[in-house]
């Protein structure tokens, strides 16, 4: 494991420097990974949360240098709110994805949304921002939210993946926003590239970006196939599914873990394999 260190800046590549935030938590691992791109002129990406020595850090680290962009993957609000004051900072635009604001008082393992993003330009997948000897170029991932983007350095083969693919743990799919047929969707297309290490804003670098990805995938098909042993045993509201699938697991975890089961459940449904009567899931045929 790479040893991380609160708001000092840390070289990964030539072209890339972290900074981690000080807000570790359940969701957050050790903290929020800020990142800096290029050597000249800078991309900062996810900049985290509003908290003014983490912005002293990251400015720091700047250390004076031209701010191209502020660039977001999405916009829970331990990734996106330092962007204004950075921004107010730098005079750098906010770059990345599209706002977005969920009303969602259920249990939950991440934090809320960012209210008040506010990008200057919103970024589709392909699109791509640049400066003196880097391009990030936008990479569409929903799942973990719908307005996720992950963004390839294009002259290193790197991926800074947000949340999408985390270095410590997967990723939190929790409807209203999170849609697990769209994350798995999303997953598949990382398949499909030639990423040499992903970044992620949580744990370590991932250098063996598709193992690790087909993992993740593989992991998801069994609790898929869990969720429809079980329901073909007798029809089961979701917390009857979370106390057999999670045994062992903090009962205080077990509101956050059936998230994932409805998850689950709601691809499945659209796909024509389970329904539901009130809180009662069954399987069809």
């Amino acid at each position: 494991m790479d040893e991380q260190h609160t708001g000092t800046a840390q070289s990964l590549e030539p072209l890339v420097v972290r900074v981690l935030a000080p807000n570790p938590s359940p969701f957050t691992y050790t903290g929020t990974q800020t990142y800096l791109v290029g050597t000249t002129d800078l991309a900062v990406i996810d900049p985290g949360p509003d908290v003014p020595e983490h912005i002293d850090a990251i400015l720091a680290a700047i250390a004076g240098r031209p701010v191209t962009a502020i660039v977001i993957t999405h916009t829970h609000r331990d990734h996106s709110p330092a962007s204004r004051p950075l921004a107010a900072l730098t005079g750098a635009p906010i770059v990345g994805c599209a706002p977005l604001v969920v009303a969602d008082t259920g249990p939950r393992l991440e934090a809320g949304f960012d209210p008040d993003y506010a990008p200057a330009r919103i970024l589709s997948h392909g699109e791509a921002v640049t400066g003196q000897g880097w391009t990030l170029r936008a990479v569409h991932t929903p799942g973990h939210t719908s307005n996720h983007l992950c963004f390839a350095l294009e002259e290193t083969r790197a991926l800074f993946t947000g949340d999408h693919v985390m270095g410590w743990s997967t990723s939190v799919v929790a409807p209203p926003d999170g849609d697990m047929a769209d994350y798995m969707a999303s997953l598949d297309r990382l398949m499909h590239r030639n990423d040499r290490i992903y970044y992620p804003a949580h744990g370590n670098p991932i250098e063996n970006p598709r193992r690790l990805v087909r993992g993740m995938m593989g992991h998801r098909k069994q609790r898929e196939g869990q969720i429809l042993r079980l329901l073909r045993e007798e029809a089961r509201p979701v917390p009857a599914m979370v106390a057999r699938m999670y045994a062992g697991l903090d009962p205080k975890l077990f509101p956050a873990a059936g998230r994932s089961v409805l998850a689950h459940l709601i691809d499945l449904r659209t796909r024509g394999l389970v329904t539901e009567d009130g809180e009662t899931w069954s399987h069809v045929g």
